[in-house]
């Protein structure tokens, strides 16, 4: 696919902030370079404090009232910039914490020492997701230096634990409900299509995350001396797991699809409008065929049906070889993804209902766990969020009903009640969470460029 660029009018306020960071787009992503010189490795706590600080700063230089709020976890960085009467108010959310960099021997380069290689910028955090919340706070400040005042009112939120799960979010966001008080939530996280072409994602699936364990023996014994007297607990695994979903791919968990939502006639049309191809998939990813059930398309597969995976199996001996070992443990780790209707912890909780059934020794230790979030399709700023895109981009986005990965984007619609908007500005091969993270210096500027679109659109919608 190799869609056109569009030509699309831009009014004199928003040319001159267009012209702006064109001018300094050097500078910016001299600052963006500098900015992953900072760890903040959200898993050992490394540099979050330092970073918090760093954006609270940042923020208050620009005339926000900013600062880094203490939370159970790791600061929260809040800042508000509300000068404007009778226009909306839009909440930036962000992170700014990223995951390990291991393994450092797969870096070409270090991976907080920022390196650029054929219109690229290598760094932990390039495209997950430092870039994309500066680019968010350099489209403010452009506005600001063009215009000495912003179109419409601004919060931003950027958390430092959203790759650890978010546990002090909703606690936070449930604490501060006048703080964060808007009219919409633009999240700038994720990836742009493989086409090239923004995408606007109207949802997130939720996860439920679990690990069963079971155990027999006080020890490992010998397989021929014990084998057939001594229980083994990888099998009492398999048959547990073969109880939970059959193999036509149907969960078979009494209760789990309780209260799901089917989805809209128009987020179907759109879905499939999609290009998701099932033939392309296959051939990407080496596959002789898709996962059972085999009737339904690859949109509604990614969207609008919960899954139960096994994510990974644990026991016993994997060396070279054979040997002849009944182990006395074993466990499973897994996860459920989520649709509209279903909460997480009812969820976990029919689980463990049906774990205590078919194999009541089995342990169910509870993971991870965030609930779905939507925000409808005709939401009153869905066209102005889409204009933004277009105009910042460059190219028409695509529109996602529901992304199939998760955010904790339940907080802001269900907890605060919003509608939410989450606009990747990171390429599609940016190996987020991977070594050799990365982000097209062009993809960080058409993200300044967004930003900036997104701010005058709103402006401009009274």
């Amino acid at each position: 696919m190799n869609p056109k660029v569009s030509q699309i009018a831009v009014g004199a306020e928003l040319s001159k902030v267009f012209a702006h960071i064109d001018a300094n787009k050097d500078q910016f992503v001299s600052r963006l370079l500098d900015y992953l010189r900072h760890p903040s490795i959200s898993s050992d706590k490394s540099g979050i404090g330092e970073v918090a600080e760093l954006l609270a700063s940042m923020l208050s230089r620009l005339g926000f009232e900013a600062r880094a709020i203490a939370t159970s976890g790791h600061p929260m960085v809040a800042a508000r910039w509300e000068r404007e009467r009778g226009v909306p108010t839009v909440l930036l959310y962000g992170h700014y914490d990223v995951m390990p960099p291991d393994p450092l021997e797969a870096w070409i380069s270090p991976p907080f020492e920022p390196t650029i290689r054929e219109g690229r910028i290598y760094a932990r955090g390039a495209g997950d997701s430092k870039s994309q919340h500066l680019a968010q706070i350099l489209a403010v400040e452009s506005y600001l230096a063009v215009h000495g005042r912003l179109p419409c009112n601004v919060l931003i939120l950027l958390e430092g634990e959203e790759e650890i799960g978010s546990p002090s979010l909703a606690g936070f966001i449930q604490a501060n409900r006048d703080l964060l008080k808007a009219d919409l939530v633009v999240t700038a996280d994720g990836s742009l299509h493989e086409s090239g072409r923004p995408v606007i994602k109207y949802g997130v699936r939720g996860i439920a995350g679990f690990e069963l364990r079971a155990r027999a023996a006080n020890r490992d014994v010998h397989s021929g001396l014990f084998g057939g007297v001594v229980p083994n607990p990888i099998w009492t695994l398999v048959h547990l797991l073969a109880t939970m979903k059959n193999a036509n791919g149907e969960i078979t968990i009494d209760g789990f699809h309780d209260g799901v939502l089917a989805p809209s006639d128009l987020e179907r049309a759109i879905a499939a409008e999609l290009p998701l191809d099932a033939a392309d998939l296959k051939q990407s990813l080496g596959l002789a065929r898709l996962d059972n059930p085999v009737d339904r398309t690859v949109a509604d597969r990614l969207m609008f049906h919960p899954t139960l995976t096994i994510n990974g199996f644990h026991s016993g001996y994997g060396g070279p070889g054979l040997k002849t070992v009944l182990p006395h443990e074993a466990f499973v780790k897994c996860d459920a993804r989520l649709v509209d209707g279903q909460d997480s912890d009812d969820v976990l909780t029919k689980i463990e209902a049906h774990v205590k059934k078919y194999a009541p020794d089995v342990e169910l230790v509870r993971l991870e766990s965030t609930p779905p979030s939507k925000t409808p399709i005709d939401s009153p700023f869905s066209a102005i969020v889409q204009q933004a895109v277009h105009t910042g981009q460059g190219l028409e986005p695509l529109i996602y009903p529901k992304a199939s990965g998760t955010l904790p984007d339940y907080v802001f619609t269900q907890i605060l009640g919003m509608p939410s908007f989450v606009t990747p500005y990171a390429n599609f091969d940016q190996a987020n969470h991977a070594p050799n993270e990365n982000i097209q210096i062009d993809c960080f500027l058409k993200g300044i460029r967004t930003g900036a679109a997104l701010l005058n659109g709103l402006g401009k919608s009274v």
